[in-house]
């Protein structure tokens, strides 16, 4: 019943700027300059990613000048999105999240000040990431696979910890999955974002982190950090060494999460175009691909319609997890 309301809420936005002819002549494209709401510190892979699409959409049909990435990190990226709730339903402000503030906070917080597949409308996707579990120096060195890292958490109780970039992030659930099925108690603590937190496992300051995988690569490379597993359906291109979860006997913690671009709803159906095929030129951009490399991140694209799909799967496939985790958040 939900997926078919939301699913039919979100359709239904599309449409209506689809027939609402005023709203077409008021579009004023292409924009001089279209700002990007991120909801998470800058450094971040998303937050680079953000910026490389953002780039490219000069010249566009669009917007004639690059896209400004306005960061609003805090409350796991809800800051950023409340301010696009609040912005112009005209395409001069869009966002950029990571699908789980779209799919699995309305399982999560039960105040959430904004509705996902009512107030927003897809745009199309950027791109895809793997996370990663990763470890630091006050993990022994012997310690190589998840399965070392569980044995170690359980015979050091007092250190076994993992961080995440938010409280009720994908990361987060991940972690949470992992210790709820192997009966580990494994403390979360979340960051405001992945940056911190990677920083505090290099200085030895906690044990663990789960995060896109990107986070951890220049770290694992330079030998200060041992990324123990990544959560796709494949190993990753980017640390083909690494074994995913699936391959170490944790098929529930496969996860692709994708990042997308949002513009409030009933944004004109032509803008919305416009944005995406601003979007999937960017990612078939060759600097733009390449940047994409050195932070572990997947070029990804997709249609409004592909977008909104995914996101009713997610969300559908994260309550049960979800409620059996048992977290919630009431503001």
């Amino acid at each position: 019943m939900q997926r078919r309301v939301f699913t039919q809420a979100g359709m239904a936005a599309a449409i209506t700027a689809a027939l609402n002819p005023t709203a077409f002549a008021q579009s004023g494209m292409p924009f001089e300059q279209v700002k990007i709401l991120y909801g998470f510190p800058p450094g971040s892979a998303g937050d680079i990613c953000a910026r490389r699409v953002g780039d490219k959409f000069a010249g566009s049909s669009y917007t004639k000048n690059n896209g400004i990435v306005d960061s609003k990190p805090g409350a796991g990226g809800q800051i950023a999105l409340n301010l696009l709730k609040a912005a112009p339903a005209d395409g001069s402000v869009i966002a950029m999240t990571p699908f789980s503030a779209i799919s699995l906070y309305p399982h999560i917080f039960k105040n959430l000040q904004y509705k996902p597949f009512e107030e927003f409308q897809p745009i199309g996707t950027a791109s895809m990431i793997h996370h990663g579990l990763a470890v630091g120096p006050m993990v022994p060195a012997k310690v190589k696979t998840v399965k070392d890292f569980l044995a170690w958490a359980k015979a050091n109780p007092d250190k076994a910890s993992y961080g995440s970039p938010a409280a009720g992030s994908t990361p987060h659930f991940i972690g949470a999955l992992l210790a709820l099925n192997t009966n580990t108690d494994l403390k979360h603590v979340a960051y405001r974002g992945s940056v911190p937190g990677v920083t505090d496992v290099v200085g030895g300051q906690i044990a663990a982190m789960v995060t896109p995988h990107g986070d951890f690569i220049a770290n694992h490379r330079a030998g200060k950090m041992r990324i123990l597993a990544t959560s796709g359906k494949t190993r990753s291109p980017f640390v083909p060494e690494v074994a995913t979860f699936a391959e170490q006997g944790f098929p529930e913690l496969t996860v692709e999460e994708w990042f997308g671009f949002y513009a409030p709803a009933k944004t004109p159906a032509n803008v919305v175009a416009a944005a995406n095929a601003a979007i999937t030129a960017a990612i078939k951009d060759k600097s733009v691909i390449d940047s994409f490399t050195v932070i572990g991140v997947i070029p990804y694209g997709g249609t409004p319609a592909d977008q909104l799909r995914s996101q009713t799967v997610e969300f559908e496939r994260w309550g049960p997890l979800i409620k059996r985790i048992g977290f919630s958040v009431d503001s």
